[in-house]
């Protein structure tokens, strides 16, 4: 495994076998029974536990995800953060696992639901949130009753591993909770498993459409959280002087690597466009590129580190170079960025296309990186209706001061997470997390109660008691 700022070799990790990953399942699925058993309270005990290491070390965990995954530390330390939330509403599970009751459905006839855990279930993580996407998942399976089984991406495993060291040190029972690293195989012995439930994957909607086929296949359940191209609309009314630095935040933070990075900058008016154009253009400039780990500049909020692999890079620039050859103008191009000290480091600098039309593969595609494109329209019909139009529909935002307009916008527009002056429209851990359209392959979304449905079964009970003759 590689630092992404440097190039350089950090650790090494097996890729566990068929094999390996069967005895994981084994394991989970032995631990089953017993875990199952254990009173809702007594599993929230251990998670309290887990809160109190994670908050414990929150810096060693953000220093980790930096180091892996290039990330600057400001956004490792709100991943970390982000996944304590969502440990901390699963401690609420005496609450969330409770069922229904239906007294006298039927003359002399009580209707019952129960919701019950089904036994092992399975997680392939990605590279961009090591931590914070698998705790999307994992408090919930464990508080639920389930047992569970996550393979880290290979890219950046080393968070998750220091996870599972503090999982064993809460006293967790052997078994309830397994890692795997590895690659593909690994990925697919889990997917094509007859004893794992249900997987959760978060990825490119590419992956997602396979882990839904395969998971049909072997009647799985499934979550499948996909690509995303998320756009901003500014309005004639936003207020600007606030507007460009949220817009960058959104634009720039974790190198423009996340599910929830906005790409899309959607100008209601020339006037707007003008504005807004030149002012992103001189703030993106100012963007500090630099690894994330330099202690000269490491606690900086507004630090873009590389992109995590060559690969990656390589793609990225592929990109740009496709905008330029379908006529969008590139205002500002971050290829060929170099950071001092950190030559063999994968990264490019902020990039910004304006002059772009709906139908460009800049604006189709998602880049996974620093690049930015600008659009101009006349209307919020317009800019709701190239929002409509796209294939993902993870998340869009609008910058209003009108609340005719934050209406419509909120109720028109196809997208799984709305915000309103809001560049990152991500809910907070009690609420669902999840995108429409290509960007989800599931009915069940992340988070908060509704993922609490994705790990349990609904039994119903219907019952009817005579009177003693």
């Amino acid at each position: 495994m590689q630092n992404p700022a440097t190039g350089q070799a950090i650790t090494r990790v097996p890729l566990s076998s068929f094999e390996q990953t069967d005895q994981a399942v084994a394991a989970a699925k032995a631990a089953f029974p017993q875990w199952s058993a254990t009173p809702v309270s007594r599993r929230s005990e251990f998670l309290f536990k887990l809160v109190e290491r994670l908050r414990h070390n929150s810096n060693e965990l953000a220093r980790l995800i930096s180091e892996e995954n290039g990330k600057s530390l400001p956004d490792s330390q709100a991943e970390v953060k982000r996944a304590l939330e969502n440990a901390e509403v699963a401690c609420g599970m005496p609450v969330l696992l409770q069922g229904d009751k239906l007294i006298a459905g039927a003359v002399g006839i009580d209707g019952e639901v129960l919701r019950l855990p089904l036994g092992v279930f399975g997680m392939i993580a990605p590279f961009n949130f090591p931590l914070m996407v698998p705790f999307w998942f994992i408090p919930y399976a464990l508080a639920t009753g389930n047992t569970y089984v996550v393979k880290p991406s290979e890219q950046a495993p080393c968070s998750m591993q220091r996870v599972a060291e503090m999982i064993d040190d809460c006293g967790f029972p052997a078994g309830v909770f397994n890692l795997v690293n590895g690659d593909r195989v690994a990925a697919e012995r889990l997917l094509e498993h007859p004893d794992v439930q249900g997987i959760s994957f978060v990825g490119t909607s590419q992956v997602c459409r396979t882990v839904a086929v395969r998971s049909a296949e072997t009647n799985k359940r499934f979550q499948a959280l996909g690509s995303a191209k998320n756009h901003l609309v500014v309005m004639p009314d936003a207020k600007m002087d606030s507007v460009i630095q949220n817009m960058i935040s959104s634009c720039y933070g974790c190198a423009g690597q996340r599910c929830m990075a906005s790409s899309a900058i959607v100008c209601v008016g020339d006037e707007v466009c003008r504005d807004v154009t030149g002012a992103f253009l001189e703030a993106s400039q100012k963007v500090l590129v630099a690894s994330p780990l330099d202690p000269a500049v490491a606690d900086e909020s507004m630090l873009m580190g590389p992109v995590i692999s060559a690969k990656a890079k390589r793609f990225i620039s592929g990109m740009i170079q496709a905008g330029v050859d379908e006529g969008a103008t590139l205002a500002l191009d971050g290829r060929d960025f170099e950071v001092k000290g950190c030559q063999g480091g994968h990264f490019i600098g902020p990039t910004v296309f304006t002059g772009v039309k709906p139908g460009m593969k800049i604006h189709q595609t998602e880049i996974f990186g620093p690049v930015v494109v600008i659009i101009q329209v006349a209307t919020l019909d317009e800019a709701i209706q190239i929002i409509n139009d796209h294939q993902y529909g993870n998340g869009a935002s609008i910058y209003t001061q009108n609340g005719h307009h934050a209406r419509e916008f909120k109720l028109r527009t196809r997208v799984g997470m709305v915000g309103v002056n809001v560049g990152i429209p991500a809910p907070v851990a009690s609420l669902p997390f999840g995108g429409m359209k290509a960007s989800i392959y599931a009915d069940v979304k992340a988070q908060g109660k509704e993922v609490v449905h994705f790990f349990t079964e609904a039994r119903v009970v219907t019952e009817r008691y005579w009177p003693e003759s």
